[in-house]
């Protein structure tokens, strides 16, 4: 596909993903997913348009549309174990079981598999491990434990039967799952911040509005600065996947958006007042989603001490180049 055909797809995906995400996910869904109600009318629109398939073998997609539809999910908040199923269905095909063909992912621990994003939901589950393209496969999922992350997101531990099929993946799972949520959450501080500067340009005090206080108008530049930042990151690592680089770039992403998000949601909260800490105000969905993305798929600090050490690795006299390089 020529590069225009490419730039059309794409867009053509974010944008019907967006109107879809707009009108169906509201404050009563997020909540819900919460209470472990399973968004299914959400789900079945992710399959009425295909998007279940993105990145997927012969689907005509790759990385890059499945990364930007990430985006926008993460903007939305969407309840939904998206990335898990569209990395299932690209390394171990399309499940066309039970559970409306929903698949999921989660950290294989010997005989079980924990953190499984929506397991009670999931038709297949996949246990990937963080040093390993080894991969296992659960077609009869049992649950073992629910549990839920910071943003009230099911992950749940389910068992491997003895039987269960294993695979070594032709790629390693890890990075690929980090960038992922590293997307989602530069998807959701974009969120953060559109809530902020609309707050700020609503609510008044004292006879005008927050925003023309100088401390919130900084306090809004930081926010800004960090989410573009994050951004940046995010889509430059896209870029370098398949490259030498790539999982180095991936780090950076995972990094930065993690600092994004401890630097924007604590802003975002101060900027809104007491209003953004009530469970009513729907700021809470997105900044504890992006603090709870932070630490799945190794956290900032993980990623930091792999980089150090590939940076390490190449020398003193190589580390300009590397910096220049990128």
């Amino acid at each position: 596909m020529s590069e225009q055909g490419m730039n059309e797809q794409l867009n053509i995906i974010v944008d019907t993903a967006t109107r879809i995400f707009a009108d169906a996910v509201d404050k009563a869904m997020l909540d819900g997913a919460e209470l472990g109600r399973f968004p299914a009318s959400l789900w079945q629109s992710m399959v009425a348009t295909g998007f279940h398939m993105v990145g997927s073998e012969d689907s005509g997609t790759g990385l890059e549309e499945l990364y930007a539809l990430l985006d926008v999910a993460g903007r939305h908040g969407a309840p939904l174990p998206l990335a898990e199923h569209l990395f299932a269905n690209a390394w171990a095909g399309a499940w066309t079981g039970s559970s409306d063909g929903v698949s999921s992912i989660g950290i294989w621990q010997g005989d079980v598999i924990e953190g499984v994003a929506w397991g009670r939901a999931a038709g297949r589950v996949l246990g990937v491990r963080p040093d390993s393209r080894d991969c296992v496969v659960v077609e009869s999922v049992q649950v073992l434990a629910q549990d839920h992350n910071m943003a009230g997101e099911p992950r749940d531990r389910v068992s491997v039967p003895a039987a269960s099929r294993r695979l070594v993946l032709p790629v390693d799972p890890w990075p690929l799952l980090a960038l992922a949520r590293a997307m989602q959450t530069a998807g959701a501080l974009r969120t953060v911040l559109e809530s902020a500067l609309g707050y700020a340009g609503d609510r008044e005090q004292f006879g005008r509005t927050l925003s023309k206080f100088q401390a919130i108008q900084h306090s809004l530049a930081v926010q800004a600065a960090e989410v573009a930042a994050a951004r940046r990151s995010v889509w430059a690592a896209v870029d370098a996947v398949a490259t030498p680089t790539s999982r180095a770039e991936i780090a950076v992403a995972k990094i930065r958006t993690g600092e994004a998000a401890s630097v924007v949601g604590e802003a975002a909260h101060q900027v809104h007042g007491a209003i953004g800490y009530t469970y009513e105000h729907r700021l809470h969905h997105f900044t504890r989603r992006i603090w709870a993305w932070r630490d799945e798929y190794g956290n900032e600090f993980d990623w930091q001490r792999e980089l150090g050490a590939t940076i390490a690795t190449g020398g003193a006299d190589a580390v300009w180049t590397f910096v220049a390089g990128r």
